[in-house]
């Protein structure tokens, strides 16, 4: 069992996932995005974010969920992930982002037996409770492992850039 503190949770379909509340930068209604030439299909694009390029990804490609039309109740969470050794900044839509909250007894499990199965185990770093739902708690670090080293240096690049300017 894992202790958390807040979380932010956001909705895909029918299901809940969670970020730590402490990796969440801000969180904004869809915006234009620019698309990226043979981009995997996760990577939707960069947007602008106060000025700032952020690489967008759709949560529900990430995840191995249907893909489905934005709704009025479609957002983009801008988040901060740790990649290698430098912090990045990213974005990710989701259907729905619910609220800061915290897990019914702050605490998460291990999936249960997640290993007898051909599972992407690494995306989820445990699972809780929250008003007596599942929640499934997103890892952020090794979730983007799969992103491509060039997509995310460029978003650690402007991260930088902005970080020495401020």
């Amino acid at each position: 069992m894992t202790k958390v503190t807040q979380i932010l949770t956001l909705g895909c379909g029918d299901d809940l996932y969670a970020v730590p509340v402490d990796r969440v930068q801000e969180i904004l209604d869809p915006c234009p995005v620019s698309r990226l030439p043979h981009a995997p299909a996760h990577l939707l694009g960069v947007i602008d974010v106060r000025g700032d390029d952020v690489v967008l990804a759709d949560l529900r490609i990430i995840l191995g969920l249907p893909l489905c039309a934005d709704t009025a109740a479609t957002r983009i969470v801008v988040l901060w992930l740790n990649w290698e050794g430098r912090r990045a900044v990213i974005a990710v839509k989701a259907d729905r982002v619910i609220e800061v909250t915290h897990l019914d007894d702050d605490t998460l499990t291990d999936v249960p037996e997640a290993g007898l199965f051909a599972w992407e185990e690494r995306l989820v770093s445990g699972i809780g409770r929250c008003k007596g739902k599942f929640v499934t708690m997103i890892d952020l670090d090794s979730m983007f492992q799969a992103v491509s080293a060039e997509t995310l240096s460029k978003a650690v690049s402007t991260s930088s850039k902005n970080e020495q300017a401020a």
